[in-house]
């Protein structure tokens, strides 16, 4: 199989960046794909009355579900013979649509916990739990695509090692790690960055691009071998 000029992780990381940024801009501070944030800023909605948290409330459990329906979905598909992470890409696609079309219909959401608002929001979150079950169980040699304290940490650390000279990093294994970390941060936050200028001018309609990006995903990966469950370049 020819290998893609881009590597899968990029496409996962630029959108994991994208939806991200795209969703807190435009739903009062959701982090779609990001569990940790959504329980700061809970927190803050609580505290200082802000609107939004019943869907950063809602968000967790819904996110552990489709999590817990991803694995018990791609376990079936891999045991009766079928490649998993493109038919679980082709669900995050349709949810990522259904995003773009309730955004695009029922927003802007001055009020984060009005119906529309939720609904939105938890369709969101749905769509970007099924990426991080996928980065989390078939793509575990790659950096995680929708957080970066982890990577960034890492990063730092063989950074550090490499301007000190020290034999951490004189592996081939190593160098390809510390290039995968500087792509995970990169491609991350070049989608983060190109949300907030699309969003800026077209709101939420920005949402096409991610559903654009995952059904190129899916189109990449139609042919994978249901045994390959490594590193995706």
């Amino acid at each position: 199989m020819r290998t893609p000029m881009i590597p899968v992780a990029v496409l996962l990381g630029f959108n994991g960046g994208f939806v991200d940024t795209a969703g807190f801009l435009g739903l009062q501070g959701l982090f779609t794909s990001h569990v940790t944030g959504n329980f700061v800023t809970l927190a803050a909605s609580l505290v200082l009355g802000l609107t939004g948290a019943i869907t950063k409330l809602l968000a967790i459990p819904v996110f552990i579900t489709v999590v817990v329906l991803a694995r018990l979905v791609g376990n079936r598909l891999a045991d009766s013979g079928r490649a998993p992470v493109p038919r679980l890409m082709i669900g995050q696609t349709l949810l990522l649509l259904l995003f773009f079309v309730l955004a695009t219909v029922l927003g802007p959401f001055p009020d984060g916990d009005a119906l529309p608002a939720v609904i939105t929001g938890v369709v969101g979150v749905m769509a970007m739990s099924i990426q991080n079950a996928v980065q989390r169980i078939h793509l575990a040699s790659e950096p995680p695509t929708t957080i970066l304290t982890g990577t960034t940490t890492q990063f730092a650390i063989d950074l550090a090692d490499r301007l000190s000279g020290r034999a951490t990093l004189a592996g081939e294994a190593a160098r390809k790690r510390f290039h995968a970390l500087l792509r995970a941060i990169l491609s991350f936050g070049i989608g983060a960055m190109t949300a907030a200028a699309s969003f800026h001018f077209v709101g939420l309609r920005c949402l096409a691009m991610a559903v654009a990006v995952t059904a190129f995903i899916a189109l990449m990966k139609a042919h994978e071998p249901p045994q390959e469950t490594g590193m995706l370049m």
